[in-house]
């Protein structure tokens, strides 16, 4: 969950957009309109998520977009993680607005992170650290804001027995209406994958997951298909592991076993340290997920202009968004083992 301040970093991001963009009038910034930010679809081969828009050289994680296409939120932060906020761009009239901090999101006391779409459409989840009430403290909760008339509501604390006096992260819901996310467990200070089924709508005792899921000597970040099919857990100390942290799949049968966790590959996870938060679009069609990947090389001979420009682009080393044809998906789980 990092400092504000974006705004002249946005218009200069917009006006550097990709060239799938399409431009509108004299003026520097680019209109930007089309499906997915008029990004070219990638196919079996991972690529850079909206250059200059979304993936700008801050770091950027935490990809949700809304099922009928035209709301797009993910996160920026700053500050070694000191100031964490989720960013909105909506579509309307075919043009996406420049991205700007979530209305509910601009205190700079607490942090904003991880934002989830309801399969429907009709919910936001997200994690926070504002206190539930003026008895509570800060403390990492789920909240979530409801859709009514096509506005975002206030966001209200989920409560329990989802959130605890611990830590809660990464919320991540299907299609009737079972959260997965992360506990802290306070005895072993280790994070777990956690289920809360909704029954009538309320929330039920959460359960955690079997060790095919809880993978690793680490695990956290979770996200469920919306149809609970498969899980994509970012593990640590798996002996296959790329890097630090990898993505790894978990497909579920009929009888609700998870099947041995598969590394996602090369397609998907790198060398690169930096790599714990997957999403798939509500469309089924691609997956999403945070890299810390290089990909510009050297900035050439050092000097201010150099480094700068270095600084403020993607693939500099800080985390970007990348997306990736969901086929990969189904390639890997026609080998899936239980």
């Amino acid at each position: 969950m990092k400092k504000l301040s974006y705004s002249l970093l946005l218009v200069l991001a917009v006006s550097i957009t990709s060239c799938t963009s399409n431009r509108r009038g004299s003026g520097d910034a680019a209109v930007v309109s089309g499906d997915y930010l008029g990004q070219a679809a990638p196919g079996d081969s991972a690529r850079l998520f909206a250059s200059g828009i979304i993936s700008t050289g801050m770091t950027e994680r935490d990809f949700a977009i809304t099922p009928d296409g035209n709301e797009i939120f993910f996160c920026r932060e700053a500050g070694n993680f000191r100031y964490v906020t989720i960013f909105y761009s909506r579509r309307s009239d075919g043009v996406w607005s420049i991205p700007e901090v979530f209305e509910f999101c601009t205190d700079p006391a607490y942090k904003y992170v991880e934002p989830h779409i309801s399969p429907d459409g009709t919910r936001l989840y997200f994690i926070s650290t504002m206190p539930a009430d003026s008895a509570s403290e800060a403390n990492e909760d789920i909240w979530v804001c409801t859709k009514t008339d096509g506005r975002w509501s206030e966001p209200r604390n989920l409560g329990a027995p989802v959130n605890t006096a611990s830590k809660e992260f990464f919320p991540s819901v299907t299609v009737d209406g079972t959260i997965y996310y992360t506990h802290l467990d306070p005895v072993s200070g280790e994070e777990f994958i956690y289920r809360s089924k909704l029954v009538n709508g309320v929330f039920q005792e959460p359960e955690k997951l079997g060790p095919n899921v809880n993978t690793g000597s680490a695990r956290y970040n979770a996200f469920v298909a919306d149809d609970e099919s498969y899980i994509i857990v970012p593990a640590y100390g798996m002996p296959d592991s790329f890097g630090a942290t990898d993505y790894y799949i978990s497909f579920r049968d009929s009888l609700d076993n998870w099947s041995q966790p598969v590394n996602m590959g090369p397609e998907v996870n790198s060398a690169s340290p930096g790599e714990w938060s997957a999403s798939v679009s509500t469309d089924g069609k691609y997956l999403f997920f945070m890299s810390d990947r290089m990909g510009r090389g050297s900035p050439g001979r050092l000097s201010t202009k150099t480094l700068q420009e270095f600084h403020n682009s993607p693939q500099n080393g800080n985390p970007d968004i990348y997306w990736i044809s969901t086929t990969v998906i189904e390639k890997l789980r026609e080998n899936a083992t239980f």
